[in-house]
């Protein structure tokens, strides 16, 4: 997966999108001691899916809320992912979106999220077309005084 295309990953991820694929991702320097509370991993969730549906509705402005200003992961930017975004937008008729939590580690300053998804999206004359697909990316969240918000890897 692409720079480009993990950095959407990371948007669909959290309403809280990034860097590089996952066997490049670095290896955390923290050593998680527990489990991530359950209380974190149920927000976490219930950020995931208010991405989604933000997405979904084409809310620019309200995908973006959830990245933070510092995000930089493998280059991408807030600036650089509003540009995607927007353009994704532009192309695509309708876009369809279905994003898992697959687990939450605590790492230093916030946490590590891993997610598997696909987003879909309508072009006109081809109709539905797979956008991306993905399989436990990784990214880090921080929480901020908003709440969750992406971060990325600072690289």
């Amino acid at each position: 997966m692409t720079g480009r295309s993990r950095g959407l990953t990371a948007l669909l991820a959290l309403a809280l999108c990034s860097g590089r694929p996952s066997a490049a991702a670095p290896p955390s320097t923290t050593v998680a001691a527990a489990p991530t509370p359950a209380e974190v991993t149920a927000e976490l969730q219930r950020d995931v899916e208010l991405a989604r549906a933000r997405f979904e509705a084409r809310d620019l402005a309200g995908v973006l809320a959830s990245v933070s200003e510092q995000y930089r992961s493998a280059g991408m930017t807030k600036p650089a992912l509003r540009e995607q975004l927007a353009a994704m937008f532009a192309l695509y008729q309708a876009l369809q979106a279905r994003v898992t939590l697959d687990r939450v580690e605590p790492v230093a300053g916030g946490v590590r999220i891993y997610t598997t998804g696909e987003v879909n999206g309508r072009l006109p004359v081809v109709g539905w077309v797979t956008v991306l697909s993905w399989q436990g990316e990784p990214e880090v969240a921080r929480r901020e005084a908003t709440g969750w918000r992406l971060y990325g890897f600072q690289d």
